[in-house]
C-alpha cells in the first residue's frame, strides 16, 4: 500500500468575523510546503493538491499548478498530484502546457488528475451546468491526449475547439503523466476503471465498502474496458481518509476537530449540487459548524473517532482492513479545518516512523496480486456496490441543524 497527503487549503474564517487576518491564506500556503517538504523527507508516496474556486473556507486552492511547482522546487522524490485539475473550466491546451510544464520541473514526478467540478458555484461563472459537465470532462479528454505527442494537432470536438498548432513544452514522461479522475460520487469509481484511467476516491467510505469498490473497479478494467481515446491505462484505485495520528487515542481525538469541520463544509458545497449557495461573505461557515458542534455533541464525537484518527496501534489495525481490501493507496487528509501546522507536522512523523513501513514492506506483494488480476489469473467476485453508495461514509454527520440551514437564513428563504 502506498500512502498519499491531501490539501484542500482550507482556511475557516475566525470566529465572530467575516474577514480573514491579513496573512491567513500566505501562512496557509507555506504551512501546507513545509508539511510537504517534510513528507518528502519521511518517504511519503504522493501529494495531492485540488482545484476549487469561490468555495469560501472549504479549498482555498484556485492554482495547484503553481503550489505544486513551489512542491517541486522543495522535494525530491514525492509524486506530486493534481488531484484534480477541473477540465470544464480549462482549455485543454493550457491544461496541456500546465501538466508538461511542472513535469519538466518536477523531473517526472506528476500526476494528471482531472474531473468536472463539484457545484454550480464552481461552474456557472465559467459558463457550465451540472447537466453537460460529463459531456464536456469527456471531451476535455479526447482533446487534451494528443497534445502530449511529439508534433503538432488539432480538435474539433462539441465543446472544445483547438486548430492544428504544437503544444509546447512536451512532458518527460511518455506517452503522458499518469491519468486520474476525481470520483466525488462512488458509482464514478467504476466509470473510471471501464475508462482505464485510475481512481481518486474523494469519499470516506469503510474497509467493507473498499473491498466492494475494488471489485468493481477492477473488473472495470478486466471485463468492460472502453478507453476515450488512446492513452497509457492507469490501474490503480485510492481512497481519501480523515487522518490525524498521536501517541493515544485521545489525543488525536483532540487534535482532529479539522475532520467534522471537513465533513459541515463539505455539505454545505456538495450537497444538492444544482443549488445556488448564499452570497459571498454571508456566511461564516465555522461559526455555523460550532453551533452545530454544540447541538450535537454524539455526532461530533463519532466524527473524530472515525477514519484513520488515533494512535499508531489504532490506526494500523484500520489499516490492515484496507490493506484486504487491496486499496493500491490511501491519501491521508490531515490539513483540515484549523488543525494546527504543528500538529500535522507531528503525525506525519510518527505514522511514518511506527506505521508507515510495514504497509510499505507489503507493496510487491500488492502489486504481485493486482498484475494476476490484470493478466486474468485472479478472478474477482461480482459484488454488489448498491449498499456502499454514501458519499460521505460510515462516520457521516448527521444534520439536523447545519449548513443547508445556514445557506437558507443567509438567502432570506
Amino acid at each position: 500500500m502506498k500512502f498519499g497527503i491531501f490539501y484542500e487549503l482550507q482556511n475557516p474564517r475566525p470566529s465572530g468575523s467575516m474577514q480573514w487576518a491579513p496573512t491567513s491564506d500566505m501562512d496557509l500556503l507555506h504551512n501546507a510546503l513545509a508539511q510537504v517538504e517534510l513528507a518528502d523527507k519521511l518517504g511519503y508516496d504522493y501529494a495531492w493538491e485540488v482545484e476549487h474556486h469561490f468555495l469560501e473556507e472549504y479549498s482555498h486552492s484556485p492554482q495547484p499548478e503553481m503550489f505544486l511547482s513551489a512542491a517541486a522546487m522543495r522535494t525530491k522524490n514525492i509524486r506530486l498530484g493534481h488531484g484534480i485539475i477541473q477540465l470544464t473550466s480549462n482549455h485543454p491546451a493550457r491544461v496541456a502546457e500546465k501538466v508538461a510544464t511542472l513535469d519538466l520541473l518536477s523531473r517526472g514526478r506528476v500526476e494528471f488528475g482531472m474531473g468536472e467540478g463539484a457545484s454550480i458555484t464552481e461552474l456557472g461563472p465559467f459558463g457550465r451546468d451540472m447537466a453537460s459537465k460529463r459531456a464536456v470532462w469527456e471531451d476535455g479528454v479526447r482533446a487534451v491526449i494528443p497534445m502530449f505527442r511529439e508534433g503538432g494537432c488539432e480538435y474539433d470536438g462539441p465543446y472544445f475547439q483547438m486548430p492544428l498548432r504544437n503544444v509546447l513544452p512536451k512532458p518527460i514522461q511518455t506517452p503522458h503523466p499518469p491519468l486520474w479522475v476525481a470520483c466525488s460520487q462512488l458509482e464514478t469509481i467504476e466509470m473510471a476503471g471501464q475508462r482505464g484511467i485510475g481512481a481518486l476516491g474523494f469519499q470516506f467510505v469503510s474497509a467493507d465498502a473498499a473491498h466492494a469498490w475494488v471489485h468493481a473497479y477492477y473488473n472495470a478494467i478486466t471485463k468492460r474496458l472502453n478507453k476515450l481515446t488512446d492513452y497509457q491505462t492507469n490501474p490503480n484505485m485510492a481512497l481519501v481518509s480523515y487522518f490525524m495520528c498521536a501517541k493515544t487515542d485521545e489525543e488525536a481525538y483532540a487534535r482532529a476537530e479539522g475532520a467534522p469541520f471537513f465533513q459541515f463544509a463539505l455539505r454545505f458545497y456538495g450537497s444538492a449540487s444544482g443549488r445556488q449557495r448564499p452570497p459571498p461573505g454571508t456566511v461564516n461557515l465555522w461559526d455555523e459548524y460550532l453551533k452545530w458542534k454544540a447541538e450535537n455533541p454524539d455526532a461530533f464525537q463519532r466524527a473524530v473517532r472515525g477514519g484513520l484518527i488515533g494512535s499508531p496501534e489504532t490506526i494500523r489495525r484500520k489499516l490492515k482492513r484496507f490493506q484486504a481490501s487491496n486499496v493500491d493507496q490511501i491519501i491521508l487528509l490531515n490539513q483540515a479545518g484549523k488543525n494546527t501546522h504543528e500538529h500535522i507536522c507531528e503525525s506525519l512523523e510518527l505514522f511514518a516512523a511506527e506505521v508507515m513501513p510495514e504497509f510499505h514492506a507489503a507493496e510487491p506483494a500488492h502489486q504481485a496480486w493486482k498484475q494476476k488480476v490484470l493478466a486474468g489469473e485472479i478472478q474477482l467476485e461480482e459484488i454488489d456496490t448498491q449498499p456502499f453508495r454514501d458519499r460521505f461514509g460510515p462516520n457521516a454527520l448527521q444534520v439536523t441543524r447545519g449548513p443547508e440551514q445556514a445557506a437558507a437564513a443567509a438567502a432570506g428563504n
